[in-house]
């Protein structure tokens, strides 16, 4: 059996059967999916060394890729954009996020059958908006004001979408009483003891949040969504929230794990109390502003995540081949800049470069040449690792 389908197996192992053989079917449909799905191969993907520059100690997601960022509500109700998935952060090489993103962005470009020219093009509007904005030495956010393309439209949904449309969407409704829908899509049935666990621990989080009425359970599904994730111990609540019919609320609960980096972390990494801590801590390093209800929670020996539920559809897409170029110019400047100011947000702390080493390394007139030249590298890696798992 291939290398890269041993360490699939292995890495997958005891997870939910259902949801993992969705998981190993998606696989099948790209390398750009298989890319998202085996965070856990980066490491072996990297090129040689000496092919990546020497780069600043970061704070980051851990699997940073196009659809790892994408809209939300932060926890004072304002939408954001943003990178949004922190369940293998890490300390790492500023190098690393860089590569595995670029790599991304060739991936996605390949079943769109962009020429070689356009590829080019749309690294280096990443490359240029990320070393430029290091150089301005400030972390700041996109405002939906002046966000332009693909983006702007993520904030759009965000922003205009109705709590009640929404719970529409998600649930089925009976008078004033709402279900989750179970449409093996979105969501799956959850048995009696996950409802009672799941139950016990909202009521336990409830009763530390001055707000115990508003987290009162009305249903739980097992929640389908993600790609790495698929299979990890995950659900869908549907919780009272401002009250029947339409002010209910929706969170996701999901079981945090090591970061699939760990085995080859060089760098020095904090003692966390729990992976759903370093997950929540990472999140609130980076981001602009976290997502609501975010919060690090433990049941049965297992310490897990606490959100506002994301719906899939407010994450990055490219799109089709026919939508103008200037579109996916907008939307690496906007990722560009984004990973560059959670880098900086997040400098100085435990072990992270400061501000003035990321300042320099902006400067760097050879790093963007370098990675555009690794991330050709890794593609073909993660290619070859594609086909033979297929």
């Amino acid at each position: 059996m291939p290398r890269p389908v041993d360490s699939i197996l292995t890495y997958n192992a005891g997870r939910d059967p259902e949801r993992l053989a969705m998981k190993y079917r998606h696989m099948r449909s790209s390398a750009f999916v298989f890319l998202r799905a085996t965070c856990h191969l980066f490491p072996a993907q990297l090129p040689q060394r000496h092919a990546l520059p020497a780069s600043p100690a970061v704070w980051s997601c851990g699997d940073l890729h196009l659809e790892n960022f994408g809209s939300y509500k932060g926890d004072n109700r304002l939408p954001y954009f943003d990178v949004n998935d922190f369940d293998e952060g890490a300390l790492i090489p500023a190098a690393w996020d860089l590569l595995r993103l670029l790599t991304s962005v060739r991936l996605a470009c390949q079943p769109l059958d962009f020429d070689a020219a356009r590829v080019r093009a749309l690294l280096d509007a990443l490359l240029a908006a990320y070393f430029g904005a290091l150089r301005g030495g400030s972390a700041r956010w996109i405002e939906r004001e002046t966000a332009e393309g693909p983006v702007r439209e993520l904030f759009d949904t965000v922003r205009g979408r109705e709590r009640a449309d929404f719970l529409d969407s998600r649930t089925s409704r009976r008078g004033r009483h709402r279900r989750l829908k179970l449409d093996g899509s979105k969501a799956l049935p959850a048995d009696e003891a996950e409802h009672r666990r799941v139950g016990a621990l909202l009521r336990r989080f409830a009763a530390t949040s001055g707000r115990p009425d508003f987290f009162e359970v009305l249903d739980v599904a097992r929640r389908i969504a993600g790609n790495g994730s698929l299979g990890v111990r995950r659900w869908v609540v549907l919780v009272q929230g401002k009250g029947a019919p339409d002010g209910h609320y929706l969170l996701d609960l999901k079981e945090a794990l090591p970061s699939a980096l760990t085995p080859a972390l060089r760098l020095k990494q904090p003692p966390w109390a729990d992976e759903a801590e370093r997950v929540v801590a990472l999140a609130q390093r980076c981001q602009a502003v976290p997502p609501a209800f975010l919060h690090a929670v433990r049941m049965g020996g297992r310490s897990y995540v606490l959100r506002d539920l994301q719906p899939s559809a407010d994450r990055v897409a490219f799109g089709d081949a026919k939508q103008p170029p200037e579109r996916l110019l907008s939307l690496m400047a906007s990722v560009g800049r984004c990973t560059a100011w959670a880098h900086l947000r997040a400098s100085g702390r435990q072990r992270s470069a400061i501000a003035d080493e990321l300042i320099a390394w902006g400067a760097d007139a050879d790093a963007p040449r370098r990675l555009r030249r690794a991330s050709r590298e890794c593609m073909q890696t993660v290619r070859d690792d594609w086909k033979a798992y297929c």
